[in-house]
């Protein structure tokens, strides 16, 4: 869907949105809890695509979500963003 240097954004598979994408760092990095592991400016630069990615598919009321654990949803263990626009269903509603 989209992608900058060290960034990708794709459809997720499983919506629970009537937009829901994902945003991934290319780099593993296995959850937010690891998010020291980005130098300050690449922390930017990823909320910064998070923000772009959105802005791309028209959203300008929507969620940002980052489940963290088993216990809290994260089922994919490589850090990644939700980005949910729309009507919420699932788990995410």
């Amino acid at each position: 869907m989209a992608a900058t240097d060290g960034f990708v954004a794709i459809r997720d598979i499983n919506p629970q949105a009537a937009a829901h994408l994902l945003v991934l760092p290319e780099r593993h990095v296995e959850s937010f809890r690891e998010i020291g592991q980005f130098p300050a400016e690449e922390a930017k630069r990823m909320l910064e695509f998070v923000a772009e990615v959105a802005a791309r598919e028209g959203l300008t009321d929507y969620r940002v979500v980052v489940n963290v654990g088993p216990g809290a949803g994260q089922t994919i263990f490589h850090l990644h963003w939700h980005v949910l626009g729309g009507r919420l269903s699932g788990r995410m509603a």
